[in-house]
């Protein structure tokens, strides 16, 4: 028997988008190709900060 035969929830979905987030419809993809350098310099920040919050 696996655990959740064990558990009576009745609330036992998990919620992928909270209902009241909204979204502006714009999607946008990144491509190494058209980056220009405030482009690479934006990856290369976040890059850092990872490392930093990694380290803590």
């Amino acid at each position: 028997m696996g655990r959740d035969e064990h558990r009576k929830s009745k609330n036992s979905f998990l919620a992928q988008t909270p209902k009241n987030q909204l979204s502006d419809g714009i999607d946008v993809e990144f491509s190494e190709e058209f980056a220009d350098q405030n482009d690479k310099e934006a990856q290369a920040r976040s890059r850092a900060a990872n490392k930093r919050a990694k380290r803590k």
